[in-house]
């Protein structure tokens, strides 16, 4: 029991020690900022002191207003250029974007003429297709069998009757095909052909 407690001394004795000492350097330390700290404000107090004193100085001589102009100057003559060149690289912009509008105009428009030919020539019309059949038939075909064997033979296109018929009345007006009624209905072919053979024959046998 007498060695811990004599441990416990030594230990407390050492703590001591050291607490004395941080505390002698922490107010020694505290003396030196607060030096410092009012050599500073004393400085500062000094300044102020001057610029005050500067400030009446420059009052009573007017000039005042000369060190704010050069101040002003640069800034207000820095803005200005880069306006200018913002504006003009804008303008720039605009005409290298407008530009490839117009030719791009151009090249649609002369496509869409070279479409149209090559549907035309490629695609028969309703006349022909009529003209065709009319020629290829022995025996008069009403408009409604026309109408079907067309839509049979093209299932891509809407061949409607009614159409079919103002289609086979425009080539009986233009002597394209022949029309005749059988009671009600009315019967289409295609034109003869062997009529004028047979009048250039006559005047053959008249001469002779």
């Amino acid at each position: 029991m007498s060695e811990t407690t004599a441990e416990t001394t030594e230990l407390a004795s050492q703590y001591s020690a050291q607490v004395a000492g941080d505390l002698e350097r922490n107010l020694k330390e505290q003396d030196r900022l607060s030096g410092e700290i009012d050599a500073l404000q004393a400085q500062l107090a000094a300044l102020r002191h001057d610029h005050s004193v500067l400030v009446n100085i420059q009052q009573a001589l007017g000039i005042t207003a000369v060190p704010a102009a050069p101040a002003a100057e640069p800034v207000a003559t820095v803005p200005a250029p880069r306006k200018k060149r913002a504006a003009a690289t804008s303008k720039g912009k605009q005409t290298k974007v407008e530009k490839p509008a117009a030719p791009a105009r151009k090249r649609t428009g002369k496509k869409s003429p070279a479409k149209t030919p090559a549907a035309s020539s490629t695609t028969p019309t309703l006349v022909d297709l009529v003209r065709e059949h009319l020629a290829g038939q022995s025996e008069p075909r009403s408009a409604t069998e026309i109408s079907a064997a067309l839509g049979q033979q093209h299932p891509e296109r809407a061949v409607k009757t009614t159409v079919v018929r103002t289609t086979l009345e425009g080539l009986v007006a233009r002597n394209q095909a022949q029309r005749t009624k059988q009671g009600a209905s009315v019967f289409y072919t295609a034109p003869e052909v062997a009529e004028p053979a047979a009048h250039s024959e006559q005047p053959e046998q008249q001469s002779d």
